[in-house]
């Protein structure tokens, strides 16, 4: 199993920018798929992007796609965010999720290993 912990999250304004980190812990980050969910007040965790093993593959949600680009470097065990042209709505707490269940990558169920999340506030 690996440990995740998320940072980079903080205010900036709308059509600003934040590039959001998650860190593991642990000898066998390469081995899993990566993703970021999000939450917002009162809604449910949404699923935002994830990225394969490798890094060769990655998906979006509709909402991010064009703005937001996961990437992951397994030499330093890090996965990121980098979030562009950020509007009010993207406010939320970003979770990194490692997925190590069967089930679809879009689903936080198929994820079972979650950092604590880190908070990104739009101002418009």
């Amino acid at each position: 199993q690996v440990q995740l912990v998320e940072s980079g999250g903080g205010l900036v304004q709308a059509g600003g920018s934040l590039r959001l980190s998650c860190a593991a812990s642990g000898r066998t980050f390469s081995s899993y798929a990566m993703g970021w969910f999000r939450q917002a007040p009162g809604k449910e965790r949404e699923f935002v992007a994830t990225i394969s093993r490798s890094g060769g593959y990655s998906y979006y949600a509709d909402s991010v796609k064009g703005r937001f680009t996961i990437s992951r470097d397994n030499a330093k065990n890090t996965v990121y965010l980098q979030m562009n042209s950020l509007k009010p709505e993207d406010t939320a707490v970003y979770y990194c999720a490692a997925k190590s269940r069967e089930g679809a990558y879009y689903s936080s169920s198929s994820y079972g290993q979650w950092g604590q999340g880190t908070q990104v506030t739009v101002s418009s």
